[in-house]
């Protein structure tokens, strides 16, 4: 992972694909996961998504990484939470309540500091790293989670040759490709994105689709 280019992108507020709201889909499809509300969610390269709220709110305990110390501390600011700030190894936490983040690289991570999670929300991992990176994501993530957790994955894919990302185009069948062998994998949601945000247009595209994947760790 390119830390220096995230770090940067942060600095500079070249950040397109943060959301100022709740994703739209995720009240709506994280139930259909199955998660009970006791289960620690992991939320990888989370940057100061409003979605670690949302889970927060819903009995969860929520983890996130994120490479960028200025995201994670946008987080804190904006939200106005009280945190301690702890330095772990390669890692510095900062604990809020139910939400703990880890600032640092995300291929750093080793299995201990995800004892006891159960789950993974996956909004704007996947689709923030090239294709070259990709595959390594997915058999790190693999190795830090236990057999039998559960994950929330949204994809989003377009005409690239229109756009570039981040965030990039996933396609099914790369989803597929780089899953299978770890994780049962079931598509729970296809949306219409230019429908639900025109602002997508204004890049250039012309179509534009939001899946979501139910996964399983095998």
């Amino acid at each position: 992972m390119d830390l220096a280019f995230w770090q940067g992108r942060w600095r500079r507020g070249e950040i397109g694909w943060h959301q100022d709201e709740i994703n739209r889909h995720l009240a709506e499809h994280w139930p259909q996961v199955g998660i009970s509300s006791a289960t620690r969610v992991f939320v990888p390269l989370c940057g100061k998504a409003h979605d670690l709220l949302w889970l927060a709110a819903r009995g969860h305990e929520v983890l996130g990484v994120e490479i960028s110390a200025l995201a994670a501390e946008a987080f804190i600011s904006e939200n106005q939470l009280d945190a301690q700030r702890i330095d772990d190894g390669r890692f510095q936490r900062i604990v809020a309540g139910d939400i703990t983040l880890l600032v640092g690289d995300f291929f750093a991570l080793d299995p201990a500091q995800l004892a006891n999670v159960g789950a993974v929300y996956d909004r704007a991992s996947l689709i923030a790293l090239p294709p070259d990176q990709r595959r390594a994501y997915v058999r790190k993530l693999a190795a830090l989670i236990a057999p039998g957790s559960r994950s929330l994955l949204i994809t989003i894919e377009y005409d690239q040759a229109r756009m570039k990302g981040p965030p990039f185009a996933v396609c099914d069948g790369e989803v597929r490709d780089l899953y299978h062998r770890d994780f049962q994998i079931e598509q729970i949601g296809d949306h219409d994105v230019l429908a639900e945000e025109p602002r997508w247009r204004q890049r250039g595209l012309d179509w534009m689709r939001e899946r979501i994947y139910a996964l399983t760790r095998c």
